[in-house]
């Protein structure tokens, strides 16, 4: 089980430096800085919004992420020498030179964010970040920004969207690093599928950085790197107990498996012998942490008696073995299959531990196929999913973007021949309206100067998008979502000058170490954030 790492604030400081420097932006970014600065406009007072225009995957929500990124990245904002110098080689040669004197003292203390809270859930077209400062620097700031928010909010809400889909009661696995993006999306997807509903990840990484509890054990290439029984070495183990005679496991699983094939008819010629020696081998380095993979050959003819041998053989010696995982076929009629032999073992061996086995199922799994899931009878405890949920394949960006609404006090509006694509003008506050229940049943999008909604008394409102049809609502209670978060270079009431990560082990003796229930609390000195 993962544990946070000393002094993780500062290595997320430190990567985010690395990872999104000032120059991790596009081109015009610069030269458009350079273009108010020799206007004499650079230090104008101006307002940005970030939002996005459609509701991801077809949906009705999306679940805003990458906040605590985009504060850290304001944060350690600075343009080096190095970068001026690549800058110079760049930028046409008649570029004043007075121009990067003034990069080089740029940095974000005059610039002030105004943000919904990380993880909330939000919807098209209504901002999720305000950043108000100096023309030139807030329009530096967009592609960053953009870049931090995007895929975070996507996978997040795609996680989100998984969850939905399994429901609370089945453990969801992420481990879908090896189809990601690169490095960075790897570990984005793990940090941000997490805070969507995932319960565990393979990532070591994001174990490490982000204190995700992480789990795994192993691949088919492990079980079909054995051959034969005589791989299997050291060939004994001491009882949990602590027993300081080792006992002969092979002999002990030998004696099993013939009593597992006599209690469910099985052929003992169709098992491998080398998939018997690889959970052997496994078994006997993790006794505690026995879930090997159970479909490299046949589930029923090999897998499935290979493992309840060695299972039995370690409950005989005081172990609990975990569990299987499934990776192709059928899995819910496999499943239902290994719940029922796990119940005959545990009634024909008096081996209680098989009552409480994890069944994991991993096999390329989708949104749908996980509500199909749902539909059919089936005994999967925990679920891996992988390529559709890092990937975010059925939608590959969630589109937001990042447009100018005030300059020197004064709306800015951008007119489009496509709808779509027209903002509204202002700076703008965020209301979400409850019922008398305290269920939230409207967001509420005014002009700043507008005064804010109060709780039983009824306003008129206009959806957007809608057809100009008026609405009127009443409610009984009204949130501000909005919040500054950062001011003057500092951040706060965001978890990012304190984060403090503790991680919470539940205390259920019986339960298997590898899926443990583990609550995660971020705290500041201003309270709980998460």
């Amino acid at each position: 089980m993962a544990a946070p790492s000393t002094g993780t604030c500062g290595l997320m400081e430190r990567s985010v430096r690395e990872r999104v420097p000032p120059l991790l932006t596009d081109l015009y970014q610069f030269t458009m800085a350079y273009a108010y600065w020799r206007a004499g406009r650079h230090q104008e007072p101006a307002v940005f919004e970030l939002f996005f225009r459609d509701n991801p995957f077809d949906g009705g929500f999306s679940l805003f992420a990458g906040l605590h990124d985009c504060l850290l990245f304001l944060r350690s904002f600075r343009i080096t020498d190095r970068d001026v110098e690549f800058l110079r080689f760049i930028l046409p040669p008649n570029t004043d030179p007075a121009f990067f004197d003034f990069l080089r003292g740029l940095d974000c203390s005059t610039v002030t964010v105004r943000s919904m809270p990380e993880g909330s859930v939000v919807f098209a077209r209504v901002p999720l970040m305000e950043v108000e400062g100096p023309l030139a620097v807030v329009q530096l700031l967009e592609t960053s920004l953009l870049c931090l928010v995007n895929y975070a909010s996507l996978v997040c809400s795609n996680a989100a969207r998984f969850r939905l889909a399994a429901g609370h009661q089945r453990k969801l696995l992420e481990m879908g690093l090896r189809r990601a993006q690169g490095p960075d999306g790897g570990l984005t997807a793990s940090r941000y599928t997490h805070i969507g509903g995932f319960d565990l990840t393979s990532n070591v990484q994001a174990g490490f950085l982000f204190g995700i509890p992480v789990a795994g054990t192993m691949a088919h290439s492990y079980v079909t790197s054995f051959n034969s029984l005589e791989e299997v070495w050291p060939q004994t183990l001491v009882t949990a107990s602590g027993d300081p005679d080792p006992v002969d496991v092979i002999s002990l699983t030998k004696v099993w498996l013939r009593r597992v094939c006599e209690l469910l008819g099985a052929e003992p010629g169709k098992i491998h012998e080398g998939e018997l020696a690889a959970f052997l081998s496994y078994a006997i380095a993790y006794p505690q942490n026995f879930l090997p993979v159970i479909d490299s050959y046949s589930v029923g003819c090999s897998g499935l008696l290979n493992f309840c041998a060695v299972a039995l053989a370690l409950c005989e010696l005081g172990y609990k073995p975990v569990g299987v995982r499934l990776d192709s076929g059928d899995l819910c009629r496999q499943s239902m299959e290994v719940r029922r032999v796990f119940r005959l073992c545990s009634e024909q061996f008096s081996a209680s531990t098989f009552n409480s086995l994890t069944i994991v199922g991993s096999n390329n799994i989708s949104e749908e196929t996980m509500t199909e899931l749902n539909k059919k009878a089936n005994e999967i405890n925990v679920v891996g999913v992988g390529t559709h949920l890092v990937t975010c394949t059925k939608q590959p960006s969630l589109g937001c973007v990042y447009k100018l609404v005030e300059v020197r006090g004064r709306p800015r509006m951008k007119i489009s021949e496509d709808p779509k694509k027209t903002t509204v003008a202002g700076r703008k506050a965020i209301y979400r309206l409850l019922d008398a229940d305290g269920h939230p049943f409207l967001d509420l999008l005014c002009l700043n100067v507008e005064p804010p909604p109060e709780a039983g008394c009824t306003l008129t409102c206009y959806p957007l998008g809608g057809d100009n049809s008026a609405v009127s609502v009443t409610p009984a209670q009204v949130t501000c979502l909005r919040r500054e978060v950062f001011l003057k270079g500092q951040t706060f009431g965001a978890g990012v000058n304190t984060l403090k990560r503790t991680l919470v082990r539940t205390k259920q003796p019986d339960r298997d170490p590898l899926f443990e229930v583990v609550s995660v609390h971020f705290q500041t000195d201003s309270g709980a954030v998460r």
